[in-house]
């Protein structure tokens, strides 16, 4: 297998703390790829030593084999599938299948959707990897300007808020749907990233989370105008 920046860039591995990628046997990373593991100091690892030979408990023990009801938090440590980050993982997977459905039947708004897709996709990768998510624009506007459009909406959209009905359009109700899964998943996010006392231990998760579902709110706004 060749691998691009890109999919070097999906393929790193978390282990011991570490960020790392394994190269195996006959696979090749194209110079841009190269380049940006050594930028980032990212060791490349033989394939073989994926294979990991112990899992560690968040309790200090190990095991030599991985239970069905368990699954990987990141690198080598295990934690049960009910476990409220991976409860998160699972939300946000629900979440990217409903872009794609959105994608699918929203076919001008695919460029848009696209961008949220790769949000929700990024913030897996910065929950395993424990890497901080970057602050970059949303469908063309800030954080700031996001949280301004979907209060105000009636300023910068002359539509106000509303409440969707079935006479609404396929459009706005896809996005809906989409919308749905987005709170659902934001939910599962605080639940996840806040600490026994309610404060928040990923600020920066929870934030892209309620950009994602006020950007689809944004969107079904101008949905609702143009229908």
């Amino acid at each position: 297998m060749l691998y691009t920046e890109i999919s070097v860039r999906d393929n790193i591995r978390n282990r011991e703390g570490k960020r790392v990628f394994f190269l195996g046997k006959g696979d090749t990373l194209t110079p841009g790829a190269r380049d940006y593991l050594s930028r980032e100091r990212i060791p490349i690892l033989p394939g073989e030593a994926a294979k990991i030979e112990s899992y560690k408990l968040l309790s200090g023990g190990t095991i030599s084999q991985k239970p069905e009801h368990m699954t990987h938090l990141h690198g080598d440590v295990l934690v049960e599938k009910a476990h409220p980050r991976i409860v998160f993982r699972g939300a946000v997977d629900t979440l990217e299948a409903e872009l794609m459905l959105c994608q699918l039947n929203c076919g001008e708004l695919r460029k848009e959707l696209g961008e949220i897709l790769a949000l929700a996709r990024r913030l897996i990768r910065c929950d395993v990897l424990d890497e901080p998510v970057p602050e970059e624009k949303l469908c063309g506007l800030t954080e700031a300007e996001i949280r301004r459009h979907s209060h105000f909406p009636q300023e910068y959209y002359a539509q106000p808020h509303f409440m969707p009905e079935y006479t609404d359009g396929a459009v706005v109700l896809w996005l809906n749907r989409a919308r749905c899964a987005a709170r659902a998943a934001e939910l599962a996010a605080v639940r996840a990233f806040t600490d026994r006392e309610g404060l928040p231990v990923r600020e920066d998760i929870l934030k892209a989370m309620n950009r994602m579902s006020s950007m689809l709110y944004i969107l079904m706004i101008r949905g609702k105008k143009e229908g």
